[in-house]
């Protein structure tokens, strides 16, 4: 009879394979994630220069960035939804890169603002479809210590350095040395050799098994029979209300902001397109360093308290806009108040996360993506265009602002989630490093 006892360093050796995994699907999906957003961003940085073919308003770009939206969330909402009964993420993701790069290169080829909003609607049904099963994969490969930083470096840091920094300069050269057509044709190169690793290196299960679950939660029991909670027990946490609505606040804080600062600056404060360029790579400078140090900092410190602070903070980048007018200076207040990105995981993922049972994982993450996307990245950025046109620019800022503000109000009332500081107030301890109790089971309403 065969000793089912493994032999000594098994245990270790499947570690650092699981260890080994988690670091390359992080940086795998780090990739993903950022170029999904730089394909989102780069319409926003070229409006100087599709202006000269079509002649945007202001109604008309918040238009555009509000049918992304609008597209983004309900493929959200839809696909975590199909992803949790299917069980299954990687064939999504990789039809999701595949369908986001080509409808991002359609975009060079349109003929009107028509055929442009088409487009950009076609690549938000695409994108919206990554970010759940990103995540979902993400947090059953990450060890507890790591959650929050690895779901911020997915998430916050990626769309930073790759939506943030270098598409506003790579998509800027292009259009001024070539044209702005070539900027969004160029994008379905790198999609074709994502979409290609993924396929090759990711898989469903990470190896050694799924670490979020090393100490199941007893909300769990609900996967091990067989039955997926519905939507309306997913709403019965108070943290995903509040989440959702935190959502649709921060979201109108961002896209608000992102869709108009590149044109109040050439327009309003008169940079020129190098100078306002320039000034967004600060954005995303800040967008790379908060995305990943706010939720490390939540680790240690907690959500809760973490997301009220950087939010406070966030509320005065845009007034930070409106009123410095040294682009040296502003660049400066741009890196230490732009750190709402760093936040976005925190609600949209990690206390989520932290908060349901795994197999309503991304059916959460998809509501409150989704639902988030509907409100502040579609519709606010319509009504921040007609204000801007007919208030001036400064309004967008303004309603940009307001939304940060309401954010911080919402947070007073979330649970906290954080495993490190729940144990901090119990007196436990963690059973072992890779330990990770959910705060409490699923459907309990508690966090």
């Amino acid at each position: 009879m065969l000793d089912p006892t493994p032999p000594p360093g098994s245990d270790r050796g499947a570690d650092r394979a699981a260890r080994r995994y988690e670091n390359k699907l992080l940086f795998i999906l780090f990739l993903t994630f950022g170029f999904v957003f730089f394909d989102r961003q780069a319409l926003l940085f070229l409006v100087p220069f599709i202006n000269e073919d079509f002649h945007l308003s202001n109604t008309a770009l918040g238009t555009l960035s509000g049918m992304l939206a609008l597209a983004w969330a309900l493929s959200g909402m839809f696909s975590g939804r199909l992803v949790d009964r299917l069980g299954r993420r990687k064939p999504v993701i990789i039809a999701a890169v595949l369908l986001f790069s080509a409808f991002s290169a359609v975009g060079g080829l349109v003929a009107g603002f028509a055929a442009l909003l088409v487009a950009r609607a076609l690549m938000g049904i695409a994108e919206g479809a990554v970010l759940p099963s990103a995540q979902s994969l993400m947090v059953e490969a990450s060890q507890e210590h790591r959650r929050g930083l690895n779901m911020g470096l997915l998430q916050g840091s990626s769309a930073g350095l790759l939506g943030g920094i270098l598409c506003p300069l790579v998509v800027v050269w292009v259009a001024e040395h070539y044209h702005w057509r070539t900027a969004f044709l160029v994008t379905i190169v790198p999609g074709l050799l994502l979409a290609l690793w993924i396929w090759r290196s990711v898989k469903e299960v990470p190896p050694g098994g799924v670490v979020a679950a090393a100490k199941a939660a007893p909300g769990d029991a609900a996967d091990a029979a067989g039955r997926k909670p519905t939507i309306r027990e997913i709403l019965g946490h108070r943290n995903i209300v509040l989440c959702v609505l935190i959502s649709c606040a921060y979201m109108t804080w961002f896209f608000v902001i992102i869709t108009f600062t590149p044109v109040y600056l050439t327009t309003v404060k008169g940079f020129s397109p190098g100078t306002m360029s320039t000034v967004m790579t600060c954005f995303g400078v800040a967008w790379v360093i908060w995305g990943f140090l706010t939720p490390a900092v939540s680790d240690r410190f907690g959500r809760k308290a973490t997301l009220i602070a950087f939010t406070a903070v966030a509320a005065l980048c845009p007034l930070a806009v409106m009123y410095v007018g040294s682009p040296l200076l502003l660049g400066v207040l741009v890196l230490l108040t732009y750190t709402g990105l760093g936040c976005f995981t925190l609600f949209m993922a990690t206390i989520p996360a932290e908060t349901v049972p795994r197999g309503a994982l991304a059916t959460a993450l998809g509501l409150v993506m989704g639902i988030g996307e509907l409100a502040g990245g579609f519709l606010a950025p319509v009504i921040a265009g007609w204000a801007s046109d007919t208030w001036g620019l400064r309004a967008a800022m303004y309603i940009s602002a307001a939304g940060a503000v309401v954010v911080v109000l919402l947070s007073l009332g979330l649970r906290e989630t954080a495993p490190a500081v729940l144990r901090r107030r119990s007196g436990s301890a963690p059973s072992g490093p890779s330990a990770s109790p959910d705060p409490a089971p699923a459907g309990s309403g508690a966090a």
